[in-house]
């Protein structure tokens, strides 16, 4: 077969054949890990359902957690409902509290499956005519949704919060509430205004640094209730500088989808353990650097995982809010999906120029699963894109 032809940016086509032997799936047991990993998992659409893919979602509920078993069987925690299953994106509350419920039991039904739920306000429509009680009392509807199935939760941002707040007061108001009444210590996400332009100044801070004071101040006064932070920056330099000064016992999620790979392996001060959408992509091979790094072979952690860097700083290129793309992409190209069509119509936010560079980056990282098919699936695709093959 003539190999498969790919657009370039100057708006020439050349012949791409597969370099490199993919890593190969296996399943491993999360204790030979040395670092806690949770990969945000993606939301698989249903592409026979009669809606309208921009006003209504529709699932595909039985490919949507055979993923996340996936991601289980390779050692992973699943971060569940999370911006990468495009909450708030094109998945509204009422489809993310049936998800969270429908994980968590496949989640009881593995014997040490780590799963953690989002909890948001993203029922709620921003606007300045809210009031601080609604947003608390928004936020503990959904924590008792995923209380009420035994759930644990990652405390999202709120879009609702940062509209309606005055200062960093209102902030301390809020997580203090809720963390009083949780039943187990949580995981709390900064999601930066790259990843969502509507939460810009969060923690009534438009620095960085201020707002990290803040931050450090509520989790300071909640330690007991806080497992970790999980900031989504894109700055390593911010990371570590917020990770060097959380209280004892606080762990640092990484976020930075950037610079993951040298956050994991840190630095003689610490290290960051994870919760990355990117993992939801490239699960295999990071499985295999974790277990690496695990058994004390750090080169062999970088040689696997620093591969992926550039495909994932790909993925999450600017505009940022549109990785899921990438994300679902892969996992089509990799059969774990039969489909590139997602909820929101959001496959179209990428350009066909887009897709044929994530396709070299996912060789040279070897996360192409099976050649051969990733090779006929990125033909038909490019062929729809108008890409002619041969």
């Amino acid at each position: 077969m003539a190999a498969l032809v790919l657009p370039n940016p100057d708006r020439s086509v050349s012949p791409y054949r597969i370099k490199n032997a993919p890593v190969a799936i296996e399943k491993r047991d999360p204790s030979r890990f040395n670092r806690i990993a949770y990969a945000a998992a993606h939301v698989v659409a249903d592409p026979l359902a009669d809606n309208d893919p921009w006003l209504a979602p529709a699932i595909d509920w039985d490919r949507t957690l055979a993923f996340r078993h996936h991601l289980w069987d390779l050692g992973f925690g699943v971060a569940e409902a999370m911006d990468t299953a495009q909450r708030g994106m094109g998945l509204g509350w009422p489809e993310a509290k049936e998800l969270i419920a429908r994980a968590l039991r496949e989640a009881a039904s593995r014997e040490g499956a780590r799963i953690a739920c989002g909890v948001g306000t993203d029922h709620l429509a921003p606007g300045p005519d809210l009031s601080i009680d609604t947003i608390i009392a928004a936020y503990e509807e959904q924590m008792e949704a995923v209380e009420a199935h035994n759930g644990r939760i990652i405390l999202m941002a709120s879009r609702a919060l940062a509209a309606v707040a005055k200062g960093p007061d209102d902030y301390h108001r809020v997580y203090d509430r809720i963390l009083s009444q949780v039943r187990e210590p949580v995981v709390i996400h900064w999601l930066g205004e790259m990843f969502d332009p509507a939460l810009a100044g969060y923690w009534g801070q438009a620095d960085h640094m201020g707002a990290m004071d803040v931050a450090l101040d509520m989790i300071a006064a909640n330690a007991a209730k806080v497992d970790g932070i999980k900031i989504s920056l894109l700055s390593k330099e911010k990371e570590i500088a917020m990770r060097r000064r959380l209280p004892d016992g606080v762990r640092m999620y990484t976020g930075d989808d950037f610079n993951y790979a040298e956050l994991i392996a840190g630095d003689a001060h610490g290290y960051s353990d994870a919760l990355l959408g990117i993992f939801d992509a490239i699960a295999p091979v990071a499985s295999a650097a974790l277990d690496a790094l695990g058994q004390g072979e750090d080169d062999a952690f970088f040689d696997l995982l620093g591969p992926t860097v550039a495909l994932s700083r790909h993925i999450f290129k600017a505009p940022t809010r549109f990785y899921k793309t990438g994300v679902v992409f892969l996992a089509y190209l990799n059969g774990l999906q039969d489909h590139f069509i997602m909820i929101g119509g959001q496959e179209s936010t990428r350009s066909a120029l887009h897709l044929a560079e994530l396709y070299r980056l996912a060789d040279e990282a070897r996360v192409l699963l099976d050649p051969a098919l990733a090779e006929r699936r990125m033909r038909e695709v490019m062929s729809v894109r108008g890409i002619a093959q041969a």
